[in-house]
């Protein structure tokens, strides 16, 4: 009984050093005292301070990921504390969406890791299919191709789209490109993933880039009403970048 009160107690006084670190600013210093832990008293005991600690903490470790090196809290985060970190990662306004493209890479396609329950930890989540519109922000085009051909070449129509329904229909049929040919660990192979093992959440989330995509080319943020839709789009612009951020909800407690 007192080893497992000693236990509690380090790893309450763990979390509490880790988020006064965090709130300093000094995300390196709070992820070493983490990988610390781990060093000392195992990945049990590391895995016991993730599941305490708040979404927005974890995601201010896990978003400043280091390709050059493996981190330990990015081997050991589940789907769902994943999941939950993504959601808000929006509260950065980062339009470049470089860290958050990176971190899903890295957590999503890790060695042990199965790209569908992390995605559909995702989508089960308010907020899930937003999080992957911002993932493939400067890849739209590219991604509204491969729903209409199957393929990521860019297309050259006159901005129609794939309906709703025909957007399910497709979801389902044999795909073009083997798994093998798409395994870059980056956007073709998380569009692959979503569209033929998460169909839904494929079509979820195409429709949200479609709305982005769109809010962008009329000028408005994603909050504002937007004119009733001619089926129609733009295209010329690809792989665009820079789509309007929604204003964060002030009510939302800031993940900075």
């Amino acid at each position: 009984m007192t080893q497992d009160t000693n236990a509690h107690t380090g790893a309450l006084a763990l979390i509490a050093k880790t988020q006064s670190l965090i709130a300093s600013g000094d995300i390196v210093a709070a992820e070493a005292a983490l990988v610390e832990l781990a060093d000392e008293q195992g990945d049990n005991a590391l895995m016991v301070v993730l599941e305490q600690l708040p979404a927005k903490d974890m995601l201010a470790v896990i978003r400043e990921y280091d390709n050059s090196k493996e981190s330990v809290i990015n081997l050991l985060v589940t789907p769902a504390q994943f999941a939950r970190a993504v959601v808000i990662e929006k509260q950065y306004k980062d339009l470049s969406r470089t860290h958050l493209r990176g971190m899903m890479n890295a957590i999503i396609f890790r060695d042990d890791a199965d790209p569908v329950e992390f995605l559909t930890a995702i989508g089960d989540l308010e907020g899930g299919a937003e999080a992957l519109a911002d993932y493939f922000a400067e890849k739209w085009s590219r991604i509204e191709a491969f729903a209409w051909t199957g393929l990521f070449d860019a297309v050259e129509d006159d901005g129609r789209m794939l309906s709703e329904s025909a957007l399910f229909a497709s979801a389902y049929v044999k795909p073009k490109l083997n798994e093998d040919e798409v395994a870059d660990q980056d956007w073709m192979q998380m569009a692959w993933t979503l569209r033929y093992q998460c169909p839904d959440l494929f079509v979820e989330m195409l429709l949200v880039l479609r709305a982005k995509a769109r809010a962008h080319d009329l000028g408005l943020s994603e909050e504002e009403d937007m004119p009733e839709d001619d089926g129609k789009v733009e295209t010329s612009a690809t792989d665009r970048g820079k789509i309007t951020q929604a204003a964060l909800d002030p009510d939302e407690e800031s993940a900075i």
